[in-house]
């Protein structure tokens, strides 16, 4: 029966940071498990040949080593204005202070100097052509490490953390382990792993494993948000002269019809639109690679949903909603605006016609209108229709959408000023744990785990 100090469940960012953190104890005894593969393995298998989503068992583009943010575009947004909310639990000073401190960490793994956003004039000058089409824009300083270079600095904090911890990729854990309100352990399918402290970092694919622990475990939770939209595909030139300043441009619209808020996110200049698995269920995002650019530039339009009574399943909806576009494409839709806009769905004659060439090639001319809300729909055409106005061409006939993008969010667990749950000894961090939702973030929440367990130590 292995007895260790501390195990963290899940290596993605939160999981990792950590590790990193708690391996500056000399001698402490770490688990850290993760049911996907190390990063070198990690393949989605339609780079390998197929034309559609295998629904892999463990999803290489969502688990592993690295987490989800393994194929992202590896942007760390070094603000505390988005990204979770940390800033709840820790306060907005000490969430700042982490911030710098993580960032450090990753360049000392090999993240890239340049930082995007340091520019205040250009901003500024951004912030005001936005603002007359309606937009808001919120600046934010931006370290783009590119899907490659994400790779490399994760294949370091590996090498560095080998030695240090138990290291255990395709294990997946089953449950955690409480004994009178104080945890033990946890068991996987094949063995029981025992520990007075762990931490779960499930990342975004273990959100609804985490929320189902919880209740077994009586951990009060409070619903998230669900966010809902599409990935919007251009031309990279139509936004070149933003993207060259900010890199990513965080900006948000109110509808004029339902008076929603529509957010830009995770902005991809000569980026590509890649799928992902969530539990069965496909969707779409989208990453760059710094080495390899395409013509095209995406970005995705989102709506945040909340729910109260009587329905208080976010996750369920966002879920029912993408598999909508599974069951009429088996697979993601792409549609041309102006399609979209005409009442009519795409078909490849059109998408061939267009002057957009699709990135994902794997995605199934359609219409959108058949899957999304009408309120979605109509906050993403006001959105985009006010962003022409600032970047002439956001809303051409040809630009390409994607659906559905979808950002599950677990429901919070109840949590004290530590990130500690009311089970002794457990610790709830990262995406997975509904407190954060991106990089840089995430990293930070693991930081915050790992300092009070060393702490409590001594």
């Amino acid at each position: 029966m292995p007895h260790y100090d501390v195990i963290i469940i899940g290596a993605g960012p939160a999981g990792i940071f950590t590790a990193l953190e708690l391996s500056r104890h000399p001698g402490l005894r770490i688990l850290l498990l993760d049911k996907g593969k190390k990063v070198e393995k990690r393949r989605c298998l339609i780079e390998a040949g197929f034309e559609t989503c295998q629904n892999c068992l463990v999803c290489s583009i969502m688990s592993g080593w690295g987490g989800a943010g393994a194929f992202s575009d590896g942007k760390l947004t070094l603000t505390s204005e988005f990204g979770g909310w940390l800033a709840d639990y820790i306060g907005k000073t000490r969430l700042e202070t982490l911030i710098a401190y993580v960032d450090n960490l990753y360049v000392k793994h090999g993240a890239p100097p340049r930082v995007f956003g340091q520019d205040d004039a250009r901003i500024r000058e951004i912030a005001m052509n936005v603002a007359a089409a309606g937009l808001r824009l919120v600046p934010a300083r931006i370290r783009h490490m590119g899907t490659e270079n994400t790779k490399r600095v994760l294949q370091s904090m590996y090498r560095y953390l080998e030695p240090l911890a138990d290291i255990r990729t395709g294990v997946a854990v089953e449950s955690i382990l409480v004994d009178q309100c104080k945890v033990i352990g946890l068991a996987t399918a094949d063995e029981v792993f025992y520990a007075p402290l762990v931490v779960a970092a499930p990342g975004r694919e273990g959100a609804q494993w985490f929320s189902q622990q919880a209740e077994n475990l009586n951990i009060p939770m409070h619903n998230n948000q669900v966010d809902i939209g599409v990935r919007v595909e251009v031309p990279a030139v139509v936004m070149k002269e933003v993207t060259a300043s900010v890199w990513e441009p965080k900006m948000l619209f109110n509808t004029k019809t339902f008076d929603d808020m529509v957010r830009t996110f995770c902005v991809n200049p000569n980026g590509y639109v890649v799928l992902e698995n969530t539990n069965g269920i496909i969707t779409v995002n989208g990453h760059s690679y710094a080495d390899s650019p395409s013509d095209n530039t995406n970005f995705a339009l989102l709506m945040s949903q909340e729910f109260t009574e009587p329905f208080d399943k976010p996750i369920l909806y966002g879920r029912c909603i993408s598999s909508l576009a599974n069951m009429l494409s088996g697979s993601i839709i792409v549609q041309r605006y102006g399609d979209l806009k005409r009442g009519r769905r795409s078909t490849p004659e059109r998408l061939a016609r267009g002057l957009v060439t699709p990135t994902l090639k794997v995605a199934v001319p359609g219409d959108l209108s058949l899957v999304l809300p009408h309120r979605y729909l109509i906050g993403i055409i006001e959105c985009l229709e006010a962003m022409d106005k600032a970047f002439p061409g956001v809303a051409a006939d040809h630009t390409l959408l994607y659906g559905v993008e979808a950002k599950f969010y677990s429901a919070r667990p109840q949590l004290d000023g530590q990130l500690r749950t009311p089970i002794q000894g457990l610790w709830a961090i990262g995406d997975g744990a509904g407190v954060t939702r991106g990089l840089i973030q995430a990293s930070v929440s693991g930081v915050v785990a790992a300092q009070a367990i060393l702490e409590q130590i001594g």
